[in-house]
Formats: structure tokens, C-alpha cells, sequence
């Protein structure tokens, strides 16, 4: 097991970047606890691969460093690092059987028969393949084939960190359910340090101690799934996790108050003069509807039953704005005004989260 550090770590494919824009890693600094779960969370395309990449050696940073507890890996090959990584597609061994697979990573470092035998089994019922470690890989389906991947990268006990990406793109639905709960269980285990790269938000926030979310080549927040939820340290951030998203508005911020097209808002912090473009933020579970104001005069345009709640669909001003109605709570006929709770409001300027003082 090892902490992995990211020094002054950034990437550009296309030679020395002229400007912020033109990396594709933007430079960071980040320390990833030694023992730790982490998920790797954002879109497609937005650099969780590159850096997961350049953390298991398969690519060099155009600038800074990565260190392993004070070894400075940053040139070291892959073999070099002692990480176990498992990617989005099987790799298996065709020709072997489901426990030559498993075997081959304890094999190679020339492990004791009984310690792999042990492994091997413990690792196969982990997944679900105890009853058919004789079988060939070359028959199976894709997901059985991507159990291999996972099973291979967690045989070794020793590992310094496993790297997940995108590890359950081909597994049915139940199944992912499953083994993000016996990864969970393994880590608890052996506290193997693991980063799980993935764009679903969900897969993120049920596997996961702390959360590393990355936008266009930027890490913007590392938390613990409440942080992410109550805090988003960026609107993209309360865009990204949640269901629907964070209502985000332009607005004014004078002291304690919010003025948000013409009606003003209590805030449950005073705020300093503001620049650049700000405003506000509230979950959808913080908001509310009702027929009469205070509050932001909206159109209802249609009302979402997802079983154990109700999702308000508004707008404002041509803007969407959302609620949540909790199992239980009614939603009015005749609702035309939407409520913020005054503590669940955030306010940001350029994007990114301001800390006021308490009012």
C-alpha cells in the first residue's frame, strides 16, 4: 500500500501548452491517502483516464511529479510500481482456464502453490466464479471475462495501490451492485488503496471514502460524498452529483440577503462585495413550492412521481428550476412560488464557492 502524491502534476499532448486552455491535465497538487478508497468522477473526455494513466506509469507527465510514500515514481515503468490495474474491456488469457487467470499475477512473482490455491479460491467465490475455475476464459461472456480482470487485479495482497477504470462498463446492473459491495468488503479487508474511475455518479458516491471530481482537465473538489452533496465547492459540482442537479441562479448578494430577479432571498451567511459572476445554489431537496410567497414566483410545468418522491418541475424567468417533494409531503395545486431553506443556500462567484460568515 502506498500514499500517492501529485506534485505540481500536469499534462499537455500537444508539446508546451501556450496557456491554461491547452492542457489537458491542468497542473495539481493532491495527496491520496495511503488505505483510501477514492473514486475518480466526472464526464467523458474530462482527463480521469489520462490521469489514472500517469499515476500506473502507462504515461509520462509533461510536467510534475508522482511519488509513492517518498519514492518518486514519475519515470518508473508500470512493472516498477507494483500496482494491480484493471480496465474498462477484459484482458484475459483465452486459452486459460478462469483459475490460470486468476493464478497468473501470483505465478509470475513465484508465489508458494498452497498460497495461490488459497487466493485463487477466495478471490473466485468473491466474484462468483468458484464453480467454474476449470473452464476456459475463451467461453465465456463479456462480464464473466471482466470478473477475470477484477479477480486478477485483486489476487495480490501486496499490491501499492489497484486502479479501476471504468471497471463495470460490461457487467449487468445486478451484478455491478454486487461487486462494488464485495470491493467495498475487500478493502475493509486489506486496505488496499484503490482509485475507481468512473462517469457514474453513483458507482462513485456507494464505492467510495472521498470522491476526486475532475471537469475539463480540472480536479474541482475531493470530499466525502456529504461533502459533495451539502457542499459543492463548484456549480459543477452541484450540476454533476444529484438527481436532478443543483438549482443554480443568477443573482445579487448584499450582506445576508440574495436578490434574484427582483425578489429577495434570506441567506443563513453575510457576504462581503462580490465580483465577477455570481450566484446561487440550492439542491432541489432544500427547495419547496407553495401558492403564496415569500419566495421566487415560478410556472409549475409538470410534477415527476419516482416512487419514494416527487420531483417539481418549474421554471423561472425561462430558467428550469426543480423541487423535491418528499413520500408524504403534499405538492399544491396551485403552486406558483418556490422556496429556498435559507441554511442550504451556497453562493458563488465565477463558478466557485464562497465562504461567508455566519449572519
Amino acid at each position: 500500500m502506498a500514499k500517492i502524491t501529485l506534485d505540481n502534476l500536469g499534462h499537455c499532448y500537444g508539446g508546451r501548452p501556450a496557456n491554461r486552455d491547452d492542457y489537458q491535465l491542468k497542473p495539481m497538487s493532491h495527496v491520496w491517502e495511503d488505505g483510501a478508497a477514492y473514486a475518480l468522477l466526472g464526464p467523458s473526455g474530462c482527463g480521469k483516464s489520462t490521469l489514472l494513466n500517469i499515476i500506473s506509469g502507462l504515461l509520462i507527465p509533461s510536467e510534475g511529479r508522482v511519488l509513492f510514500g517518498e519514492q518518486d515514481v514519475t519515470r518508473a515503468p508500470t512493472a516498477k510500481r507494483n500496482i494491480a490495474q484493471v480496465f474498462q474491456f477484459p484482458v484475459v488469457y483465452d486459452t486459460m482456464t478462469v483459475y490460470d487467470n486468476l493464478a497468473f499475477p501470483l505465478r509470475n512473482r513465484r508465489a508458494a502453490a498452497r498460497y495461490v490455491d488459497i487466493r485463487v479460491k477466495a478471490v473466485a467465490e468473491m466474484i462468483g466464479l468458484a464453480d467454474r475455475l476449470d473452464e476456459r476464459a475463451q467461453g465465456l461472456t463479456a462480464d464473466a471475462k471482466q470478473k477475470i480482470s477484477l479477480g486478477r487485479g485483486m489476487v495480490r495482497e501486496d499490491v501499492s495501490a489497484i486502479l479501476f477504470d471504468e471497471p463495470l462498463t460490461v457487467i449487468d446492473p445486478h451484478m455491478k451492485w454486487e461487486l462494488r459491495t464485495q470491493l467495498k468488503a475487500l478493502h475493509r479487508e486489506f486496505g488496499h488503496t484503490m482509485i475507481y474511475v468512473t462517469h457514474d455518479q453513483t458507482e462513485a458516491l456507494t464505492f467510495a471514502d472521498k470522491v476526486v471530481v475532475m471537469s475539463d482537465g480540472e480536479v474541482v473538489q475531493v470530499g466525502a460524498p456529504a461533502e459533495l452533496f451539502e457542499r459543492p465547492a463548484h456549480t459543477f459540482v452541484g450540476y454533476f452529483i444529484g438527481s436532478p442537479g443543483m438549482n443554480v441562479l443568477d443573482a445579487e448578494v448584499e450582506g445576508s440577503m440574495a436578490h434574484v430577479m427582483g425578489c429577495a432571498l434570506p441567506l443563513a451567511r453575510r457576504y462581503g462585495r462580490l465580483s465577477g459572476r455570481v450566484q446561487i445554489g440550492v439542491r432541489p431537496e432544500f427547495a419547496s413550492v407553495a401558492e403564496t410567497g415569500p419566495g421566487l414566483p415560478v410556472s409549475v410545468t409538470r410534477v415527476e412521481d419516482v416512487g419514494r418522491h416527487r420531483v417539481v418541475r418549474a421554471t423561472i424567468g425561462g430558467v428550469e428550476v426543480n423541487a423535491i417533494a418528499q413520500e408524504g409531503q403534499s405538492v399544491p395545486e396551485n403552486a406558483e412560488w418556490l422556496r429556498f431553506a435559507p441554511e442550504a443556500v451556497n453562493v458563488y462567484a465565477d463558478g466557485w464557492l464562497v465562504e461567508g460568515e455566519a449572519a
